[in-house]
């Protein structure tokens, strides 16, 4: 395939069988780090930029502003470069440093909201910055990705694409941050004749499936206390909402990356934690898909860095030698061994 755009190379990503029980469930894992930037959300950084411009919100040589930890930043950031836009990007010190870095790479300007050394997760004073730049610059505009309906939209692709491989997606079960990729691919699936069963999931301590809110470390995902639910979070289409620690999160993206040599993301980790916990419960041939949103490549400093984690008690051994032993469980390759 040959193209003349990074973004013309957006989508296609494979799915990955990730686990199989003796009932024939399946779980699947959508790898959208095969898109350019290593994520998912340069889907819907281009469907934002695509509708501002439909909208005239953006003109030629026009300024993009948004709060981002990271991803979808990257994704902004390739999309302005190609189409001659200058992007800020209004950033904390959670945000893992490769992201950063990378934005920087590719023409970003990065305005930070907390001091060196404060790496508390900041979204709500991230959003309040970027909003108020973005109202004091004549040629700016804020995508505002939480309350954005073209975020949503942007994942329409990935129920396509599911369904051009499977006969049926009877569980979708992934990471909440803006909700745009679980809410998107579920509004397309529903679109399309298929209406899966749709399960999200936050950190413990994000506040938009109720409870207590807190601190928490995994990245791009989840609401944190003080900060809005986004308009993307689809109430109506979401079945439960479940939250997984940071310690069950980290120890899952670990233990699959240690036991299958697959790099992904934290927040992903969560998801497939809850994913591989309750397999038996789903009733027998079901497929489940999970949407892998990033890998785990960006976190090499810190969930795959044993010092970060021992200094913020993260990291457990006992809770990765878990994960590890339902992979060996739930193998496909394990599974047609006792099939023979």
């Amino acid at each position: 395939m040959l193209v003349t755009r990074v973004t013309d190379l957006i989508g296609r990503t494979p799915l990955f069988e990730l686990a199989t029980t003796g009932t024939g469930t399946r779980l699947l894992l959508k790898l959208e780090q095969f898109n350019p930037t290593g994520t998912a959300k340069i889907r819907m950084a281009r469907a934002m930029v695509d509708d501002a411009e439909r909208r005239g919100l953006l003109h030629a040589g026009g300024h993009i502003i948004e709060s981002t930890s990271g991803n979808t930043g990257l994704g902004l950031a390739v999309v302005a470069a190609e189409r001659g836009y200058r992007f800020t990007a209004v950033v904390d010190h959670h945000a893992c440093k490769d992201k950063l870095r990378a934005m920087r790479a590719m023409g970003a300007e990065l305005v930070f909201v907390a001091d060196d050394g404060d790496d508390n997760l900041a979204t709500s004073a991230r959003e309040d910055l970027a909003e108020s730049m973005a109202a004091g610059l004549p040629d700016a505009y804020f995508t505002e990705q939480h309350n954005n309906d073209a975020n949503a939209v942007g994942y329409y692709p990935v129920a396509e694409e599911l369904l051009a491989e499977l006969d049926r997606v009877d569980i979708l079960l992934s990471a909440v941050g803006t909700g745009g990729s679980l809410f998107g691919t579920a509004t397309r699936l529903r679109q399309l004749g298929c209406t899966p069963r749709v399960i999200g999931v936050e950190p413990v301590g994000s506040i938009a499936f109720g409870g207590p809110g807190g601190p928490y470390w995994q990245s791009g995902t989840g609401t944190p206390p003080g900060a809005t639910i986004g308009t993307a979070v689809d109430y109506s289409l979401l079945d439960e909402g479940v939250k997984v620690s940071d310690v069950a999160a980290f120890a899952t993206a670990r233990a699959v990356a240690a036991e299958l040599g697959l790099m992904i993301g934290g927040s992903a980790g969560g998801s497939v934690h809850a994913a591989l916990t309750r397999l038996e419960e789903f009733p027998p041939g079901s497929t489940v898909v999970t949407i892998v949103c990033d890998g785990g490549e960006k976190y090499l400093d810190t969930v795959f860095d044993d010092d970060w984690m021992s200094e913020r008690d993260l990291l457990d051994t006992a809770a990765e030698h878990e994960v590890a032993d339902m992979l060996n469980r739930y193998s496909p390759a394990a599974q047609l061994a006792r099939a023979r």
